[in-house]
C-alpha cells in the first residue's frame, strides 16, 4: 500500500469519526497546519477549520458514512472517489477529491467535487 493510499484512508476515517477529540486528532495526523480544503460548499484553511466543516457535515447527515473508492496516485498527488450514505445502502452524495501532499507527508490541499447531491425542495 502506498503512503498516499494510506493517507486517503485516514482522511476518510476522519470524516467518519464522530468523537470530536478523535476526529480532530485524525485531521491533525493527515492535514497540514496550513492545509486548505475547498469544495463547492466550503473553502477553509487549517485543521481546526476542516474539523468544523466535518462536524457540520456529520450534523447534516447524521448516521451516514463515507466510503472510499479507488485511489489513483502519482508523485505527491492522490485522487479518489467517495460516497456518503447509509452503511450498505445507496449513496446520497458522491464525489471525488484531489489531495496534494507536501514534503512532510501530510495533505496541504484538497480540491473536492460533488458528482451527486440530494435534491432540495
Amino acid at each position: 500500500m502506498s503512503d498516499l493510499q494510506y493517507l486517503a484512508e485516514r482522511y476518510i476515517a476522519a470524516w467518519n469519526e464522530t468523537d470530536p477529540a478523535a476526529r480532530r486528532a485524525l485531521i491533525g495526523e493527515v492535514f497540514a497546519e496550513d492545509g486548505r480544503y475547498t469544495d463547492p460548499l466550503a473553502d477553509v484553511t487549517g485543521p481546526d477549520a476542516l474539523d468544523a466543516v466535518v462536524g457540520a457535515v456529520q450534523g447534516q447527515f447524521a448516521g451516514l458514512v463515507f466510503t472510499l473508492g479507488p485511489v489513483d496516485t502519482h508523485h505527491h498527488i492522490a485522487r479518489f472517489t467517495w460516497e456518503l450514505g447509509p452503511a450498505g445502502g445507496e449513496a446520497l452524495v458522491v464525489g471525488f477529491d484531489v489531495a496534494v501532499t507536501g514534503e512532510d507527508g501530510r495533505i496541504h490541499s484538497v480540491l473536492g467535487f460533488l458528482d451527486k447531491v440530494p435534491a432540495t425542495d
